[in-house]
């Protein structure tokens, strides 16, 4: 059962001091001596405390509202998968608040404790790129909120989750460019930190020793997740002056940054070089030559997050549940048929 918000008063008694210096002490007032402000801060932060900025009233009863903090609003995956989460809040009658980390551990700490100041009664997070420290999410646990985490999740931590069978995805991709006749295929990697990248990598790794075809560690570059990245990396690439016939990227905005640089070399694609992704983005149908991509159902992934954080909110007792979604391939322009 979720835990009740520690308040102003209960740090008072505990402290055994009056309501109104705990209260200037929160709000970073000056009008208090500095030791018994150090003593009250280093209390509130080592019970989880959270100013409560919804009104008085609301305390005791539903605030009908949920929270989902994602990496980055720019991202296309994400406004789809927000879709997916919404529509079914809005069918159990709930509004949603979203929040965006910026790709920033820091930021994703201040989202976490806008939405419990906020007094959500579930969250939907997808981490940020650098967030490789998880107190933040163990303290929703602590307070017994629930909780889904979404395409970017953390392997150790023991919530529920909605991911892609990202292995399986780069596997098949790898194969069907080994079946079109590439067999020196480079991959451009996530993070290492992020439990997505290292699963398509491992799948990529996988299918090249599967099919016999050695593996070459000079061919493996990480980025991030954005086209400037792959911009910069298949630059490195060419630099090596490997003999490449195709290059799968960790994602859709990696490969648009591959073939923008293919093409000012000159690059003929698929004919000298087939470029993968892995989303399916809007962008991918639009770009010239049309990518070929590993297709992600964004929107039930948003949707199955919802369905699971609700069923939480139904019965707080339930255990944490692994939703693996498939992925299929969407052949275009951008590989040899």
């Amino acid at each position: 059962m979720r835990k009740r918000n520690l308040t102003i008063n209960d740090i008072a008694k505990a402290l055994n001091i009056s309501k109104s210096t705990v209260s200037r002490a929160i709000r970073n007032k000056h009008d208090i001596n500095p030791l018994t402000k150090k003593r009250i801060l280093e209390y509130a932060d080592e019970h989880d405390f959270h100013p409560d900025i919804v009104a008085q009233s609301l305390r005791s009863r539903s605030t009908k509202t949920i929270g989902v903090i994602v990496p980055a609003y720019h991202i296309p995956f994400y406004s789809n998968a927000i879709c997916g989460i919404q529509d079914f809040a809005m069918k159990m009658g709930y509004n949603v608040m979203i929040c965006h980390s910026n790709e920033q551990y820091e930021i994703e700490i201040k989202n976490v404790d806008a939405l419990l100041a906020a007094n959500v009664e579930g969250i939907i997070i997808s981490v940020a790129r650098d967030t490789e420290k998880n107190e933040h999410i163990r303290k929703l646990k602590r307070l017994g909120i629930p909780l889904v985490l979404f395409n970017r999740v953390i392997e150790d931590f023991k919530a529920a989750k909605v991911v892609v069978n990202d292995y399986y995805g780069a596997k098949n991709m790898i194969n069907y460019l080994i079946n079109t006749g590439c067999k020196n295929i480079a991959h451009i990697s996530g993070p290492n930190n992020i439990l997505l990248s290292n699963n398509r990598k491992a799948g990529y790794f996988d299918a090249l020793t599967e099919a016999g075809l050695l593996i070459n560690e000079d061919i493996v570059l990480e980025a991030d997740f954005t086209m400037e990245s792959g911009i910069n990396t298949t630059q490195k690439l060419l630099e090596k002056n490997e003999k490449i016939d195709a290059i799968f990227a960790v994602c859709d905005a990696v490969a648009f940054g591959v073939i923008k640089v293919l093409k000012q070399n000159r690059i003929k694609i698929p004919e000298e070089i087939s470029v993968a992704g892995f989303t399916n983005e809007p962008m991918a149908e639009l770009v010239e030559p049309s990518l070929t991509t590993v297709k992600q159902p964004i929107y039930e992934i948003g949707e199955t997050a919802s369905k699971l954080l609700f069923a939480q909110i139904n019965d707080p007792d339930l255990p944490p549940e692994l939703c693996v979604l498939d992925t299929t391939i969407e052949v275009r322009e951008s590989t040899r048929q």
